[in-house]
């Protein structure tokens, strides 16, 4: 399920992969991938999701320090984001490629509607033949609200777009196992898996991988195979073609809508919901969440948000968007929905969360 079996890829590429070690754009690398897309994606869509705009502002700005606080790093980013961008239009439109520029917080992709409208600016790109260039808006996010790495942006925006292939091309060949050999497939990310985890990262790069783990996570629920290979070599696309070198991690076969891919697929939940056996036992059947099966009430959200449901053992049963904020659900749990708007005061919808607006884990 590479590129010749793949009618939308979205390539991401680590800052290793373009910025030197000197904090160097690196054209000649980024000119091979060019090629690649040009020899083998006619007739298919491609994003590029790239790291590497902190890394190229350091170099304007003539900044060697590594830790650098927040605030400034923003800056430096809005500095490097300029030229990272005008690199790589330099070098499409040699090739007389069209190419456009997209900025992504987590909220236009963690919230429905802003999801909804950065798929249609994508969808509009591919119209004008134009491929995107994708970056976290850096300039803007705070430590609390980032994806933290390109490799979960480069995920969401695969399931967003409703991507077949997701290649993430880094400094390794792929996942290894304990004996330093490449796991070639993937089918289930399991103990086992994340028991291959090192810690080690590079001097530029955010991510590790367990964020390229994370990622999987997000392709594999939303039926999109990813791919982990090395990047640090010209002509990437077609080595991974001819030399079969990487990781392979094989979707789940999805029934899913949208929505729910969606859903499943979010970075992270607002708050957690306990529930009895009775209404664990309801929600594995296909029914909707009603107030009388919570028991407990975790975290503080709002109206709309993506919430966890767990049983009492902590096991996870279902995500989904929550109809009431916590501190209604704190109100109304454990009560029966006809006096659901005696205890608020107004009517309301009698579930908590909606059998449509939920996925089963």
């Amino acid at each position: 399920m590479l590129v010749e079996n793949s009618k939308k890829i979205v390539i991401k590429l680590g800052s290793t992969t373009v910025v030197d070690s000197n904090g160097r754009f690196k054209k000649k690398w980024v000119t091979s991938l060019i090629k690649d897309i040009k020899k083998y994606g006619s007739g298919k869509y491609f994003v590029i999701v790239s790291s590497g705009a902190i890394a190229l502002g350091q170099k304007y700005l003539k900044i060697k320090k590594k830790k650098i606080k927040l605030e400034m790093s923003q800056a430096i980013a809005a500095v490097g984001q300029i030229h990272l961008a005008g690199e790589f239009q330099k070098l499409f439109d040699k090739f007389k490629v069209k190419s456009g520029q997209i900025l992504i917080s987590p909220d236009d992709t963690e919230q429905r509607k802003r999801a909804l409208n950065v798929r249609s600016t994508f969808d509009n790109l591919f119209k004008l033949k134009a491929i995107p260039i994708v970056n976290e808006n850096d300039t803007t996010a705070t430590s609390e609200i980032k994806y933290g790495d390109n490799d979960r942006l480069a995920a969401r925006v695969a399931q967003i777009i409703g991507a077949d292939t997701l290649i993430i091309f880094s400094d390794v060949d792929g996942l290894y196992d304990k004996s330093k050999k490449i796991v070639k497939t993937v089918t289930k990310l399991d103990e086992k898996i994340y028991s291959l985890i090192e810690k080690g990262r590079n001097s530029y790069g955010s991510g590790g991988i367990l964020t390229k783990l994370d990622a999987a996570k997000i392709c594999m629920n939303s039926g999109c195979h990813m791919f982990i290979a090395n990047g640090n070599k010209e002509n990437s696309i077609k080595k991974m073609i001819k030399e079969k070198i990487f990781t392979h991690f094989i979707p789940k076969i999805s029934s899913l809508d949208a929505r729910k891919k969606w859903i499943i697929s979010s970075l992270k939940s607002s708050g957690i919901i306990y529930i009895d056996s009775g209404a664990a036992k309801a929600l594995l059947n296909g029914k909707s969440l009603l107030a009388a099966g919570i028991t407990k009430v975790q975290g503080s959200f709002d109206k709309g948000e993506n919430v966890l449901i767990v049983d009492h053992n902590e096991n996870h049963l279902a995500r989904g968007l929550i109809s009431f904020n916590s501190n209604e659900i704190g109100k109304i749990k454990g009560k029966q929905s006809k006096e659901i708007e005696k205890i608020l005061g107004y009517l309301s919808k009698s579930e908590i969360i909606h059998k449509d607006d939920m996925v089963k884990l």
